[in-house]
């Protein structure tokens, strides 16, 4: 978009794919931030059952439509890094309650998993984040309880317990 800078890329692909990304979707830099610090709250609420996936998803349909890919994007990151497999695809579309046939259900549990959620129509986004989040929640709980059990020093696995 004319009249947005963003800062010359360090050398990571990231730096340059999230500046291409705010240009693509119209977000500025000191709105970014933000959001994903309020994605990545609640969609770890959610994978560590402290948020419901319906408390999640009405957080997320309340987005602009330009929010909701941003957030798209970032979560399908966040699963990514999780290392998903097949596996987690197929539990997490079970726990998702979107139809196995929908397209984010597919693109999920193909091997290896298909991402370009934030590219799919506006009416399929809620389900691709019920989807994403759900395998997410599956493969994140995995690597918990494995290459982080008791000495993990990610934030993100250390909620604080929210009040009842």
């Amino acid at each position: 978009m004319k009249g947005r800078y963003c800062p010359p890329a360090s050398g990571s692909f990231s730096s340059e794919a999230l500046c291409n990304d705010r240009k693509m979707l119209g977000t500025s830099s000191e709105d970014g931030p933000a959001l994903r610090r309020e994605a990545e709250r609640v969609v770890n609420e959610v994978a560590q059952e402290r948020r419901t996936l319906d408390e999640g998803t009405s957080w997320f349909s309340a987005l602009p439509a330009v929010g909701r890919q941003a957030v798209l994007h970032e979560v399908a990151g966040y699963a990514m890094q999780a290392h998903i497999t097949a596996a987690d695809g197929r539990e997490g579309v079970a726990r998702s309650g979107v139809k196995p046939t929908a397209n984010p259900s597919v693109m999920i549990s193909m091997d290896p998993p298909r991402y370009g959620f934030a590219a799919l129509p506006a009416d399929e986004h809620v389900q691709a984040f019920r989807v994403l989040v759900s395998v997410f929640s599956v493969a994140d709980t995995r690597r918990r309880q494995t290459y982080c059990k008791g000495t993990c020093g990610h934030a993100w696995h250390n909620l604080p317990r929210l009040a009842d």
